[in-house]
């Protein structure tokens, strides 16, 4: 029988911190996770827009200032953290025009994947239990994984491939992630997973003709929010949810459907890529690990 959110124990006691979680899959999961009594972190970039939708959901749901896109206000919010149990990177920006961020850094790679691999890495001693790192189908979109200019400082920037290598890296960051916790000995978890194909607010932010125009497609081949915050939901509360196994829904092309096991890239498994991406970060954010 597919696994359901009705399926999640109660979660009294429990704190999560969820990245971006003032719109779409991150204030799904916020609902779900504060209705089975956990206390819930909203790490907002507009801290002030967040706060009515916290308002609107019941239970203990907090508000607290994040932007991914500079490494200052990441190093400030982590500061003001103590212990919780479990930290989503769910924030994100898709097929977005060039830019950078605060930093320098390429803006789509910058908030996805750079922004939350500092975040992990400065609350990794507080988290009691484990990290979930949302990745997407579109990390098999990219040929491969320019690893020696993932900053965009020596080729044409193609939006599209910008995002995939960013999802891509979340993919592999979870991954690597793990392999690190366990050859530490941690107890802690880490997993990637996948929401499958939801119209939310992603779709309107490319600032081209295609944000008029891509919801009520994406709502004919994908599903809606809710469903696609089930496997996060599932890899945050569920005990024994294999860290190894890439989750996510595996129907009409991985688009929709229930949480089950599911493939991935081969770039995504390469563990020269894995070790070596994990090195440039630790570089580029100058944040390093501490297990």
């Amino acid at each position: 029988m597919a696994w359901k959110p009705t399926d999640i124990a109660d979660q009294s006691g429990r704190t999560f911190v969820i990245t971006g979680a003032n719109g779409g899959l991150g204030a799904e999961t916020t609902k779900v996770l504060a209705g089975k009594g956990a206390t819930v972190i909203m790490a907002c970039r507009n801290a002030s827009k967040a706060q009515p939708i916290a308002d609107a959901i019941p239970g203990d749901v907090r508000v607290a200032a994040l932007d991914l896109a500079d490494l200052a206000s990441v190093r400030e919010f982590a500061a003001q953290q103590g212990e919780f149990d479990v930290l989503i990177n769910n924030a994100g920006l898709m097929n977005i025009p060039f830019s950078r961020t605060a930093d320098g850094f390429e803006t789509q790679f910058g908030v996805n994947h750079l922004g939350h691999f500092a975040l992990t890495g400065l609350l990794l001693d507080r988290v009691r239990d484990r990290v979930i790192s949302l990745a997407s189908i579109a990390h098999k979109q990219t040929p491969k994984l320019w690893i020696d200019d993932l900053n965009y400082e020596n080729r044409r920037y193609q939006r599209n491939l910008a995002y995939a290598q960013a999802k891509l890296a979340n993919l592999m960051f979870g991954r690597e992630l793990q392999r690190r916790l366990t050859e530490a000995g941690s107890a802690k978890k880490s997993y990637a997973v996948h929401p499958g194909v939801s119209a939310t607010d992603l779709f309107a932010r490319t600032e081209t003709p295609l944000d008029k125009v891509s919801k009520p497609f994406i709502k004919l081949i994908g599903h809606p929010p809710h469903k696609a915050a089930h496997s996060t939901l599932f890899a945050a509360t569920e005990p024994d949810a294999d860290p190894t196994v890439y989750w996510g829904p595996n129907r009409l092309m991985q688009s929709q459907g229930p949480v089950e096991a599911c493939p991935s890239s081969k770039i995504s498994r390469d563990p020269e890529l894995l070790r070596r991406l994990w090195e440039e970060s630790e570089q580029m954010t100058g944040i390093s690990y501490k297990f």
